[in-house]
């Protein structure tokens, strides 16, 4: 029996004048309205509304462990799959004669400085000072928390948040949207990766209920991003200034000081996205990589080293070979307080369910981000320069940078100088131990310039990949009001959650929001399967 040839159209319904031109009216719209419900809800009836939020939050940890957890080792065995299958693996995304628009090095920039930089920043120093306390290893007993029989341990389950299983959920959706997009001729958004499972049911109400969906995500998403990161910027000029008001009691920003940081960003990101990817967005990135080598050289040559270059190695090593367990193993609380299964089941949800659902929910926003500027690269090309080279990038970060501060915790004599700041303070605070004054403020305002050069990189590809899903998939500018109003929906939303409850409400709304994409996205893994495989046996005839 012949197989019907691939879905080459997907007529979906856009405003042909007024304000909506060129968009779809009820994905542009209905974004809008439950995002505008979710701002009106949580700023006038922020305890009930933070309460509401939790409970679900607490529902969804309870019960989605287990599909968090495998879902994501599915993305990574899809894209490994794909790259070494030789059949797909050198299908050149855009056809065989389609060249790549940008140099090796911006490609890799903007990957980078939009998919993980500013959580880097933040989570470089901090979470392997947290394993370094303890993790599962120091939970049943294996290791000592905050002994030198601890680091290897801390890495492990370090590098396992920001490897392959993040960039996997990135490059699954970016893979996916570039084959259909630009190998199908279907537009570029999120349900033209669900054709083949769906067919022309995607021009209708599913179809915009995906794309909905994904634009929900990519807010929420984004705002857990830009809240870590306007959190450290605002310590960042505390640490340059020593001005009281941006800093609390606890040794955490204020919510003023995170306000005033997000209008700050939240404009500078705007202008650059009304300049385009190719200018704005490609230039910044292009500073903010540049800045970040330099950041790294600084702690290669001044930091610790050899400790560094051993956790690093030992660390990858010990990452590859747990990896299938450290991905595949669900821990259950027994109901007995301080229990090791209940300290188990809170210590994964607390880390590695919060980061699925965060990389779950970043995913529209940074995959279509990177379906748009990989055209004509090969699928193996693609999955090596998305999966494998940042999260490479990323180890080397958290070796460097972390390493230093735990050598200077272990065995320089910093004792809780580091330890003893909040997590967003912590690189400032290890600045601080390493440097006289003088330059501690320089190097403090050298990473304040590239945090903020993240930020105004993940904000505005935000803004430019909204309007992208809301038009359709048309990635041709659609007036400079669109992307202002996006902006400032972005920024009502960080805002009114910050008011409401600070971090902890946008975490909340965003493991809720992730759910629904997590799903969206699996079938997105399983579609690209059958497309390929269908294009594979078409070819034999």
């Amino acid at each position: 029996m012949a197989l019907k040839p691939p879905l080459t159209e997907l007529a979906i319904n856009t405003e042909e004048q007024g304000f909506y031109s060129g968009f779809s009216k009820v994905v542009a719209l209905g974004s809008k309205l439950l995002i505008g419900l979710l701002i009106v809800w949580a700023a006038v009836f922020s305890e009930s509304a933070g309460a509401v939020l939790n409970s679900i939050r607490d529902f969804i940890s309870a019960n989605t462990g287990t599909w968090y957890m495998w879902v994501m080792a599915f993305y990574i065995v899809v894209c490994i799959a794909l790259a070494l299958w030789p059949a797909t693996g050198k299908i050149r995304l855009g056809g065989e004669d389609s060249k790549p628009e940008f140099s090796n090095f911006s490609w890799f920039s903007m990957m980078f400085g939009a998919g993980i930089g500013i959580g880097m920043l933040t989570y470089a120093t901090g979470e392997p000072l947290y394993h370094f306390g303890t993790n599962p290893d120091v939970i049943v007993g294996n290791a000592e928390g905050g002994a030198a029989n601890n680091v290897r341990a801390a890495y492990k389950w370090s590098f396992l948040h920001w490897g392959f299983s993040a960039w996997g959920c990135y490059a699954i959706v970016g893979l996916t949207l570039a084959f259909f997009s630009y190998s199908r001729g279907l537009p570029l958004t999120i349900r033209s990766g669900l054709t083949p499972l769906f067919g022309r049911a995607l021009e209708g109400t599913l179809g915009h209920v995906v794309d909905i969906v994904s634009v929900i995500a990519t807010i929420l998403g984004v705002s857990v991003t830009i809240g870590y990161g306007v959190s450290q910027f605002a310590s960042g000029v505390y640490n340059i200034t020593g001005m009281e008001w941006l800093m609390n009691g606890d040794g955490g920003p204020t919510v003023l000081a995170m306000i005033f940081s997000l209008i700050i960003v939240m404009i500078c990101s705007t202008l650059s996205a009304l300049s385009g990817v190719g200018k704005g967005i490609k230039w910044l990135s292009n500073i903010n990589m540049g800045l970040s080598f330099f950041i790294l050289a600084f702690f290669l040559v001044f930091g610790s080293t050899m400790f560094a270059l051993k956790a690093l190695f030992v660390g990858m090593w010990d990452y590859l070979i747990a990896l299938p367990m450290m991905s595949l193993t669900v821990w259950k609380a027994d109901g007995v307080a301080d229990s090791v299964a209940t300290q188990l089941a809170g210590w994964q949800g607390g880390w590695t369910i919060f980061y699925w659902a965060w990389w779950i929910a970043f995913a529209p926003f940074v995959g279509l981000f990177l379906a748009r500027i990989s055209k004509g690269r090969s699928i193996r090309e693609y999955v090596l320069g998305a999966m494998i080279v940042p999260s490479v990038m990323c180890f080397v970060w958290f070796a460097f940078v972390g390493g230093t501060a735990i050598d200077l915790t272990l065995n320089g004599g910093a004792g809780e100088a580091i330890t003893g700041a909040g997590l967003s303070s912590q690189l400032f605070a290890m600045i601080n131990f390493m440097l006289s004054p003088a330059l501690a403020t320089i190097m403090s305002m050298i990473i304040v310039v590239l945090l903020l050069t993240y930020l105004v990189t993940s904000a505005d590809s935000a803004v430019l990949i909204i309007n992208t899903i809301a038009a359709a998939g048309d990635e041709s500018p659609k007036g400079r009001v669109h992307i202002i109003t996006w902006g400032v929906i972005l920024t009502l939303v960080i805002g009114v959650l910050l008011v409401a409850g600070g971090l902890g409400a946008i975490n909340t709304a965003m493991i809720i929001g992730a759910l629904p994409f997590s799903v969206v996205m699996a079938l997105m893994g399983i579609s690209l399967f059958k497309a390929l495989i269908r294009d594979g046996m078409r070819s034999k005839k």
